[in-house]
């Protein structure tokens, strides 16, 4: 074997091991349990993620790094929010992760209006 042939398995070796790590992370979120949480997001987001109030964002289907990053910050005070900055001061970072997972894995779909084009 070449020298760069190696090189280039050896890349694609840590390119591997790099999702597999990020999947197993991912794996270590509790969607169920995150369902269990959401009952605390419900007022405003809806146990389905779709908001129930003007001021409120849809949160389903939104990507779980995405989402558990803006708990984060709204839990540190670097994102500001009178509501969510309560309710997130509750939260564990298990919390964090398994809302996220919850929320992230809500399939939205898409479709025409009826009588559309």
């Amino acid at each position: 074997m070449k020298a760069g042939s190696t090189a280039v398995l050896a890349l694609a070796g840590a390119v591997v091991a790099a999702f597999a790590a990020a999947g197993n992370a991912a794996l270590a979120a509790d969607i169920s349990a995150g369902r269990g949480k959401a009952i605390l997001c419900q007022a405003c987001h809806g146990i389905d993620g779709l908001s129930k109030v003007p001021e409120a964002p849809n949160i389903a289907g939104q990507t779980e790094s995405y989402l558990a990053t803006q708990l984060r910050a709204f839990r540190a005070g670097t994102r500001v929010n009178e509501t969510m900055s309560v309710v997130t001061s509750t939260l564990s970072d298990t919390d964090v992760d398994n809302l996220a997972a919850y929320f992230s894995a809500i399939e939205i779909r898409i479709v025409k209006v009826p009588g559309g084009q």
